[in-house]
């Protein structure tokens, strides 16, 4: 599917919609993708700031999806782990960019090449208005060639 195409049915998913999260930008080739969590009165936590499952869930499909757009359809790609470190609290729209750099797909590659799985790791930090880190998310994703 084309990066336009998806980052407009992808925002009308209910996990994201109902969560007033966004996807703002997916590169043509997949591999940057910029997405916003507004603050709405609605998903506020009871201290009045971003709720931490929000936090976690906007950054939840990107790093597995771009893999499975760059390997092809001769790679297993699952996500397979992951833990949010709270920095700071959210008091206002945040937002977040993925990156998946030609280095580590080749890192992939190479080590997934005789076919065994490979658990490559990905840091994403989520930025409050004035870019300061809110929350840092580490993700753990399974991936295999397959046979």
């Amino acid at each position: 599917m084309r990066a336009k195409i998806l980052r407009r049915v992808i925002n009308l998913w209910p996990p994201l919609f109902f969560n007033a999260i966004k996807v703002t930008h997916i590169s043509d080739d997949f591999r940057e993708i910029d997405v916003i969590l507004k603050l709405r009165w609605y998903n506020r936590n009871n201290v009045r700031v971003q709720f931490g499952g929000n936090l976690f869930a906007m950054t939840d499909p990107w790093y597995m999806l771009m893999l499975m757009e760059n390997l092809g359809r001769d790679y297993y790609v699952w996500d397979k782990k992951a833990t949010i470190d709270f920095v700071s609290p959210g008091r206002s729209n945040v937002s977040a960019r993925f990156i998946l750099t030609q280095e580590k797909l080749d890192e992939i590659r190479v080590a997934t090449a005789k076919g065994e799985k490979f658990l490559p790791e990905f840091v994403v930090e989520i930025l409050n208005s004035e870019q300061k880190v809110v929350a840092r998310v580490h993700r753990t994703v399974y991936v295999k060639k397959k046979k």
